[in-house]
């Protein structure tokens, strides 16, 4: 079916059956989609085209792939946040289903002639208002901060609420006039959407990539931090003001470590960061970096192992569904969910293309309307500037829809937090700044400095075939994930220097029969290591016992680190401000080190060196405090910080001489005495 014969049917009033119309980036086209609408149960029943080099059956359960004998699309995917299940992760159940749109049907129409063709008439909404009230919002971020992030839980969550309204027209003819609006005013989103599955609309403009595999190369976008354009002369200044916030650029080099875990599990050698860069749209202007890295996994594997995007659930991730489902008592439905092309390319490779599920709007056939906004909440935080950001989030696309959503009563500290935020409303049809802030010499500077701070081993192209040092290669490591990806990120650091590396979760590392290797890295995760009851923090604690009685080589990280430090005797304590995603320069065993710290409790050490059951241990501590950075012994090392995080410009310095040091001064034989294995302190 073409344009004009499908809105013709939607202008009579009758179905033009399942169909998608899609601008994807900067293209020329609007492509439109049409097929049949099937409901599968998982990723990988999705229909896709084989992946290359295999036989050419698809996987188990999978429907054959419309077209698989030329390029092009082969299915459209609307997946929901209960599909996290997949992975195992916590969420609430809402029963919203997978869905796929087989493709029949697929033309394209000059951008141009697709808008001219489009409703061009108003959109009439009523009885708007978020099912979560402005003040009942800002209670929830103030408990996640207190009680979540203060407490361990993670560096940074998402808490959603939903604008809610009723549409006065049919909905298809709604919706088709709020996207020739979309593709009219906004700018600069990754996809401007309007797909129709039969029984529901989405309209929208989501401005995020979340993974995209063209020509074996993965692609992921971490955009985060949200500058509202302040008018004309204004822009520049306030703008810089922004770029040199710290909420804002911890925030977003929280959400660049998540998503460098995910790029880390799939491709080959983890992603390289690219940028920063300014997503500048009609309202906002966001900023963001680029991932990419050569990866060979069916695609459906590659959306199966990167659900969900960090700018839309938090981190750790499985940590942040832990929470979600916690705080947020109704299910997401399709907020922080993705939109799936899975075609294949003139060579007979897989592609996909999926941008995240936000700025977008969902309708029903009894003219029910739902935008869902969320807000990304860490340590440096305020209740009443997240309540603000869920306004602006939502402005565009309640504009497209006839609608406008306002604070309710902004408080004292409204904007606090995120530089230069402004009261959202309505917004004029086409305002915004003008294009090409990033390329003002000022900006560019400030994004130029913002990169500075990132580790080269993230920035740089790698050669996996040259170890930094050759005297590890063939040494083989175990790393012990303690529930915080950031061990995918560090078996690729090791294995750079030269090590054959495994991950093993914890549930997996009983603790009096730790698996054989030459190095055991005991690994992060969230959560109150000074819990005697937890089950997690009593099999790590077990594992790290029976390394220092085996005398066994062995490298803690964070969580790891301080579970080691309470074996050695340390006390353990939580921090009066969270460390969550700070990067610092510390003295490190009389080297001035700059790495990036996410944590919420700390050992504490009045001395720099220790005498122990396992002989003495050499502390770096900071000297107002006592917080313990790292430690030492014979045959052993812990550190606080992550040296995998991009926020660890000296991370892989760090990792060389500290696992060098190890494995060459470990005990021949098991060391002479056991300590206690009772409650002590983690991340």
């Amino acid at each position: 079916m073409h344009l004009p014969e499908l809105l013709a049917a939607i202008t009579a009033g009758a179905d033009p059956g399942p169909f998608a119309l899609l601008r994807r980036a900067d293209e020329p086209d609007l492509e439109i989609i049409t097929g049949t609408v099937h409901t599968v149960h998982r990723l990988a029943d999705l229909p896709a085209a084989p992946p290359a080099g295999s036989d050419g059956t698809p996987g188990a359960g999978s429907a054959p792939a419309a077209g698989a004998d030329r390029a092009g699309p082969c299915a459209l995917a609307v997946v929901p946040y209960r599909q996290i299940a997949e992975r195992g992760f916590r969420h609430v159940d809402d029963g919203v289903p997978l869905e796929a749109l087989t493709v029949t049907g697929y033309h394209r129409t000059p951008l141009a002639e697709a808008v001219a063709a489009l409703p061009d008439l108003p959109v009439a909404a009523r009885d708007g208002r978020f099912d979560v009230p402005d003040d009942a919002y800002a209670e929830t971020v103030r408990a996640v901060l207190a009680e979540e992030i203060g407490r361990g839980a993670g560096a940074n969550f998402v808490i959603h609420r939903v604008f809610e309204a009723t549409l006065d027209q049919p909905p298809l003819l709604a919706a088709a006039a709020a996207l020739r609006r979309l593709l009219v005013d906004e700018r600069g989103a990754y996809w401007t959407h309007l797909v129709y599955t039969g029984t529901r609309i989405l309209v929208g403009a989501s401005p995020e990539r979340h993974v995209s595999v063209a020509d074996g190369l993965v692609m992921m976008n971490p955009i985060s931090g949200t500058f509202r354009h302040v008018g004309a002369g204004a822009d520049e200044v306030a703008l810089l003001r922004f770029l040199a916030d710290e909420k804002e650029i911890d925030e977003l080099d929280m959400v660049l470590d998540e998503e460098l875990k995910m790029m880390a599990a799939v491709a080959e050698q983890g992603g390289q960061v690219i940028g920063p860069y300014l997503k500048e749209m009609s309202l906002l202007v966001h900023t963001e970096y680029l991932l990419a890295g050569r990866g060979s996994l069916d695609v459906r594997e590659v959306l199966r192992r990167t659900m969900f995007a960090p700018t839309v659930t938090g981190s750790p991730i499985e940590n942040a569904c832990r929470v979600i489902a916690r705080r947020e008592p109704r299910g997401r439905r399709y907020y922080g969910g993705v939109l799936a092309l899975l075609g294949r390319d003139a060579a007979g490779r897989q592609t996909l293309d999926a941008p995240i599920l936000i700025r977008t709007a969902e309708i029903g056939p009894d003219g029910s309307l739902r935008v869902p906004v969320g807000a990304t909440l860490v340590r440096h935080s305020t209740p009443a500037g997240e309540v603000e950001e869920t306004h602006v989030k939502a402005a565009g696309v309640l504009a497209a829809l006839g609608l406008a959503s306002g604070p309710e009563r902004p408080g004292p500290d409204a904007g606090a937090g995120s530089a230069d935020r402004v009261a959202p409303g309505r917004p004029p049809s086409g305002s915004g700044a003008p294009p090409g802030l990033a390329d003002l010499p000022a900006v560019r500077a400030a994004l130029a400095a913002r990169a500075d701070r990132l580790a080269p081993f993230w920035r740089e192209q790698r050669d996996p075939a040259t170890p930094v040092v050759p005297a590890l290669a063939g040494r083989t490591a175990l790393i012990v994930d303690g529930e915080d990806t950031f061990t995918a990120m560090l078996a690729h650091q090791l294995r750079s220097l030269g090590l054959l590396v495994r991950v093993r979760p914890w549930q997996d590392v009983p603790g009096d029969a730790v698996p054989a290797a030459d190095l055991v890295v005991l690994g992060p995760g969230p959560g109150d290591p000074t819990s005697a009851g937890d089950r997690k923090m009593r099999t790590l604690r077990g594992v790290a016992a029976t390394l220092l009685d085996r005398g066994r080589p062995t490298l803690a990280v964070c969580l790891g680190h301080q579970l080691l430090c309470g074996l050695l005797g340390l006390p353990l304590r939580r921090r009066t401000a969270p460390y969550q995603g700070v990067q610092r320069d510390v003295e490190l065993f009389g080297m001035r080190r700059r790495v990036g710290f996410y944590s919420s409790f700390t050992a504490l050490a009045d001395a720099d060196e220790l005498d122990t059951p396992y002989g003495p241990v050499t502390v770096a501590r900071d000297a107002t405090d006592g917080t313990v950075h790292a430690i030492r012994g014979p045959g052993f090392a812990g550190v606080q910080f992550h040296a995998e995080s991009v926020l660890s410009t000296d991370g892989v310095a760090v990792l060389v001489e500290l696992v060098t040091a190890v494995l060459s001064a470990s005990p021949a034989g098991p060391a002479p005495g056991r300590l206690s294995t009772g409650p002590v302190g983690g991340r």
